[in-house]
């Protein structure tokens, strides 16, 4: 059970970001190893379908959805990942950068949108793993925003990487980031804030880790 948070408008960015920075540690963990921790995958892949959320925490179906992603976030801001985590980073920029170009495509955004919809459908009903609705995510992935000319490239290992289901996984993840991030820049979210209120950002993702309890 996670405990109940009042959240301000800086918690709601942190909130963001952290999903961004979920999805890049997941993308970075799948395309490395194969595995992924599923209480987290799933918040962040049900995230694409919580198109009337009040806030970001119920996008995530409480603060604790991003946990992970928090505690990433406070560890990339206080310069204490390890080199296995460049990539991790490298992701969280792309996806930012990624999400302008999309944002700037509005027929674009209007297509992933109705096909998020009718995805949303399909896993309400039918489908019996998230596995199976971040195949038909993938799909959407690929028919949209594979095609701008900015492509995020993820490196790992050649053996998951070529995995089908693995691809499937990292494609839905990724869209799940651009969610994210397209959260965090309508609460106001830019890069340079990322420099010039690190320290700040930083606090609240540790604080709002902190007040995750597991009862």
């Amino acid at each position: 059970m996670t405990a109940q948070v009042s959240l301000s408008r800086l918690d709601e960015q942190v909130l963001a970001l952290a999903g961004v920075v979920q999805v890049a540690r997941l993308v970075d963990q799948i395309s490395r190893t194969g595995s992924y921790p599923l209480e987290f995958l799933e918040p962040s892949i049900h995230s694409l379908f919580a198109f009337e959320a009040d806030n970001v925490a119920d996008m995530y179906s409480g603060v604790g959805g991003v946990k992970l992603g928090l505690q990433n976030l406070a560890a990339m801001l206080a310069n204490q990942q390890d080199n296995d985590q460049r990539d991790m980073v490298r992701y969280v920029f792309a996806i930012l950068h990624l999400e302008r170009k999309f944002s700037a495509n509005p027929e674009m955004m209007s297509v992933v949108r109705s096909r998020l919809e009718h995805a949303s459908f399909k896993a309400d009903h039918f489908a019996g793993h998230v596995g199976e609705t971040c195949q038909s995510i993938a799909g959407i992935y690929q028919d949209t925003l594979s095609h701008l000319k900015f492509r995020i490239k993820v490196t790992g290992s050649a053996q998951h990487l070529n995995d089908a289901k693995n691809a499937d996984l990292i494609r839905a993840l990724l869209l799940a980031g651009i969610r994210a991030a397209f959260a965090w820049r309508q609460l106001g979210g830019v890069r340079w804030k990322l420099a010039f209120q690190r320290r700040k950002i930083l606090q609240r993702a540790q604080e709002l880790s902190r007040q995750l309890t597991v009862v």
